[in-house]
């Protein structure tokens, strides 16, 4: 039982928020903690009863996401965004046809599947492409983040924080929103984002290394791979073939038995042909998957199950039984059912034949093996490290058309109203499972933990914004203040507070917190909710100009080398574009015949 009055309540609530923003925006806990604990505040302090505080984790708008993270997730393994993603880049000749290559596809696939993964599959991509054409990984990668975030706002599946906005909406109206409702004003404003891009960023982004660039320490291994029948590279010269492979040196090829030390560059790759690579692997391992490159290891062809494979690093102990043997002789395969594939030892790669290689204290085998194995011999004494290596499994490619279909179908029969969008999503991401594009353990690992609590708490939050009297407190200040100037003042006020918000905490808080006052804000002014609900997608999803309050910067910062300043300086003029070209779309798309 609530024992303040609502004025006390109110300002119980803006103080608890303070302090959350200010926790959230020094990067002093994770978003999530932070959320829960104001939660825990709140009910502390008689704002809110339990069931209300918890009311977000039962919000569709919550289990769409979920559902999405599973689809995404399907999509990747298949390596239908990747297929994608390699044809639209191509080979530019200048910084601002790279970023057009980038910006354009990137938008398009983040309309249509949640913006956070597709930036995932893009960095590494775009890593290695910058250095294939010559270009500074910091020219690439924040166009990266800035498309992605204006492609999710153009759909409502583009982006958690749009189906966050939906949600909150169609719980107060008990109406749904369109698929393609933000769409009027979200092109006009990812054409201006793009223009702003390709036109100013090359002038103001400075050349940058990333932080892999910096701390490189991998590791070099010498491995042959044999080019499979259904590899992409069959029929092409090694000049284009190999390209996409800059950290790994060619110098040897065997074909049909005989072997080629020197390799033309216009030789022709033929299916069965092993190519012998010296250089950085594990950091090539996703395009050597992509490619349709696999092991040429003597015994990997014995082991069961390749498409559930991976590959493992592990670090042979001193006191294990195969130090002085051979791989053959340590009947490895057998002993582990698992693979050595190649080498490394004391900062050298080993070049010999790998079963007749010796091992000795200190190697690091590079080893296929199934996913498993890392669990299994993590404390094995014979081992003195194992870790498993990231995107070396190889992709399901024979799903990857089903995958692109039960997108399709999704986003149709959403788009449609057929089904409501959680019931869309749920039978896309069954489908995914279904006909085997993802299984149950990656599905289950899609799931990001983190962001599902932060958004399930972030709506607690909103709600005791609202039922407080703070929504009313903050949303009348705002209309006495705009009131006068008209609806396209009041909703470019909302649109600052709520960009400004989002700059500093996560998009979703922004978007929750704003929302009850929005409503109350468009109520006062008489101005109908579906479009102030648009207005506030965008302006939570406007956060260009901190690498804090979104996803997709954080998730570039560190790869592109930036600094909090390089996305100040970029990013404050996009979001001021963003908001202008937002405030007038709003308005003469969704207000202007009312």
């Amino acid at each position: 039982m609530r024992c303040y009055s609502p004025p006390v309540q109110a300002w119980t609530t803006l103080a608890t928020v303070a302090v959350m923003m200010v926790l959230m925006s020094l990067d002093l806990a994770a978003p999530d903690l932070v959320l829960v604990g104001g939660l825990t505040a709140l009910m502390l302090a008689g704002v809110l009863e339990p069931q209300e505080a918890f009311s977000g984790f039962s919000s569709p708008a919550l289990a769409t996401i979920a559902a999405l993270f599973v689809v995404a997730a399907g999509a990747r393994e298949t390596g239908a965004l990747d297929y994608a993603a390699r044809r639209a880049l191509g080979t530019p000749t200048s910084v601002r046809g790279a970023q057009m290559r980038i910006m354009a596809p990137v938008a398009l696939l983040s309309a249509f599947v949640n913006n956070t993964p597709v930036v995932a599959l893009f960095v590494p991509l775009l890593k290695r492409w910058a250095k294939q054409i010559g270009q500074p990984v910091s020219y690439v990668l924040m166009p990266l983040s800035y498309a992605a975030i204006l492609g999710g706002m153009c759909t409502l599946i583009g982006t958690s924080t749009n189906l966050l906005v939906a949600g909150l909406y169609e719980a107060q109206t008990d109406q749904t929103l369109g698929m393609f409702v933000t769409t009027p004003a979200a092109l006009p404003v990812l054409f201006a984002g793009i223009a702003y891009m390709v036109l100013a960023s090359p002038r103001l982004l400075a050349a940058r290394r990333g932080i892999d660039d910096v701390l490189s320490n991998a590791k070099e291994y010498a491995i042959a791979f044999r080019v499979e029948p259904t590899s992409p590279l069959v029929g092409e010269t090694i000049e284009e073939s190999l390209r996409s492979l800059p950290k790994l040196f060619l110098f040897e090829l065997e074909r049909e038995g005989q072997v080629y030390p020197a390799v033309r560059p216009n030789e022709r790759l033929r299916a069965g042909d092993v190519l012998v690579f010296a250089g950085i692997v594990i950091d090539a391992a996703v395009d050597l998957r992509r490619l349709g490159l696999v092991p040429a290891a003597d015994q990997l062809a014995k082991l069961a199950g390749r498409s559930e494979r991976t590959w493992v690093e592990a670090v042979v102990a001193s006191a294990a039984p195969i130090v002085g043997r051979s791989i053959r002789e340590a009947r490895f395969r057998t002993a582990y059912n698992a693979a050595v594939i190649a080498v490394h030892r004391q900062g050298e790669r080993v070049s010999s034949k790998v079963g007749d290689i010796v091992l000795a204290a200190g190697d690091v085998l590079l080893i296929e093996a199934s996913p498993s194995f890392v669990q299994r011999y993590r404390s094995d004494p014979n081992f003195v490290l194992v870790s498993r290596v990231a995107g070396s499994e190889p992709p399901k490619r024979e799903k990857a058309g089903v995958a692109v279909l039960l997108i399709v179908a999704m986003v149709a029969v959403a788009a449609t109203g057929v089904v409501h969008l959680l019931i869309a999503a749920l039978l896309c991401a069954a489908g995914m499972l279904l006909f085997r594009c993802i299984d149950g353990g990656a599905a289950r690992r899609a799931l990001d933990l983190r962001v599902i609590v932060t958004i399930g708490a972030a709506i607690g939050v909103g709600s005791a914004v609202e039922s407080s009297g703070a929504a009313r407190l903050i949303a009348d200040a705002l209309t006495s203040v705009t009131a006068p100037y008209g609806p396209l003042a009041l909703m470019a006020g909302l649109f600052a507070v709520t960009a400004a918000l989002s700059a500093f905490v996560y998009t979703a808080t922004a978007a929750a917190v704003m929302f009850p006052i929005a409503a109350q804000a468009a109520e006062s002014a008489s101005l109908p909710l579906a479009p102030i609900a648009v207005l506030l997608m965008m302006a939570a999803c406007s956060a260009f100009s901190t690498p804090i309050g979104y996803a997709a910067n954080l998730m570039v910062y560190g790869p592109g080398g930036y600094r909090f300043s390089d996305f100040l300086k970029v990013g404050l003029p996009l979001q001021f574009i963003v908001g202008v070209v937002t405030v007038v779309c709003v308005y003469y798309f969704y207000l202007a015949g009312i």
